[in-house]
């Protein structure tokens, strides 16, 4: 391949990532405007701290049942079809927030949007890894990453002050505004699939691959540390608005932690993305950046001022980027190309149900003993699956290629 063609494939590459960012970003950032809001508005409406946390616990639960599904589904139909349908699910959870009175509404509705993030999400990581050559995964990674988690962090920023603004029910319709255009965006600008997105796989492949899934060691290492660090990130999204409001910050403020602990997040996974490609060592990354998680989730306990609970947050975002962005590659590199969204479905469940186990599972342990112990217990039970994961990644990727560009 000559010099215009390599050219030629790296502007190509670089669009289509663009438009993939883009578009991600468009649909956390309409999504999370709801985050700092919902838990205040339950609250409101009578609804337990420990409810509370089923409420989260119900999107989680959702999202990661159906991130397989949605994956293999993206890999039988093709990646467009898929991320349409997640995007219109995501709009109608949005708008029936506006009309919850009870815990029944907002969990059923939460229940909805977990449909909705379960069929855009995981089809957007295969996306990024089908356009990306493997020399530049980690950076892709970190770039996808970014724009995702620059939502995640712009839009409850967004919500709070909106929320304080003009009240919560505004949040909610402004978040299904955004939602309405991302779906245009997504089917404007998303490419088609090629010619070989869609095949079809007999019965027999998917059970083999299936079983091969079960006993890829490495893949089951990342997928389960992914489970693990997430668990911290359940405690964080569904009881610091509660922590922080208790100690005197008021909903602007507390969107503002969210903001900087998800841009911080986004921004650090660029530098490390590449990092990761340069050096060839994703697995000590990960590890790094996961055991640096369990240790920021205690800052949380000792914050008492709005910048301690800012110091605690940017702590937490860069660990967790130090992790992700190898752990989303080392997935991409443990997978064959043909069965990726069913492996990035399963990354995308355990994130979930990690999420999940955070949120409704360090419920009743925050209600009986408080936050301090909640938050810590967090911390120490991923310390369990980093175990699994180091264990895991043993005599595995000895000698990675580095990329010198």
């Amino acid at each position: 391949m000559g010099q215009d063609d390599c050219r030629a494939d790296q502007r190509s590459f670089a669009m289509l990532l663009t438009i993939c960012c883009l578009v991600t970003f468009g649909c956390y950032f309409a999504v999370s405007m709801r985050l700092p809001v919902v838990p205040l508005y339950a609250s409101g409406l009578g609804v337990s701290t420990s409810l509370i946390g089923v409420i989260n616990a119900a999107f989680y639960l959702m999202a990661g049942l159906l991130a397989i599904p949605s994956g293999m589904l993206s890999d039988l139909f093709g990646r467009k079809r898929l991320a349409v349908s997640g995007a219109l699910i995501l709009l109608a959870g949005m708008l029936l927030l506006v009309f919850a009175r009870s815990f029944f509404h907002l969990a059923v509705i939460y229940l909805l949007l977990g449909v909705g993030i379960a069929a855009f999400g995981p089809t957007m990581m295969s996306w990024v890894s089908e356009i990306s050559p493997a020399t530049h995964l980690g950076r892709a990674y970190g770039w996808y990453t970014t724009a995702l988690f620059c939502g995640l962090g712009m839009g409850p920023a967004a919500g709070g002050t909106l929320g304080d603004a003009f009240g919560y029910q505004t949040v909610f319709l402004a978040g299904a505004a955004l939602s309405a255009f991302n779906i245009y965006a997504v089917q404007r600008f998303l490419p088609a699939p090629g010619r070989d997105a869609v095949t079809v796989k007999t019965d027999e492949t998917w059970r083999s691959n299936a079983v091969g899934m079960l006993t890829n060691r490495p893949l089951i290492g990342c997928w389960l540390v992914t489970f693990g660090a997430n668990i911290i990130g359940g405690v964080f999204f569904s009881y610091l608005p509660l922590l922080a409001h208790d100690r005197g910050l008021d909903a602007g403020q507390i969107g503002m932690v969210f903001l900087l602990q998800s841009v911080s997040n986004a921004i650090s996974r660029i530098p490390f993305g590449a990092l990761s490609d340069r050096l060839g060592r994703r697995k000590h990354q990960a590890l790094v950046g996961v055991l640096l998680a369990s240790l920021s989730i205690a800052g949380f306990v000792f914050a008492r001022t709005f910048f301690h609970f800012l110091l605690a947050a940017l702590c937490l975002g860069m660990s967790l980027a130090i992790a992700f962005t190898s752990i989303g590659a080392l997935i991409a590199e443990t997978t064959e190309h043909r069965f990726r969204g069913l492996a990035m479905g399963g990354y995308n469940s355990f994130i979930y149900f990690g999420l999940m186990a955070g949120s409704i599972g360090l419920g009743p342990v925050i209600e009986s003993v408080g936050f301090a112990y909640g938050f810590m217990l967090a911390g120490a039970i991923n310390l369990f699956f980093v175990a699994f994961f180091v264990w895991s990644m043993s005599g595995t990727f000895q000698n990675e290629p580095r990329n010198s560009n």
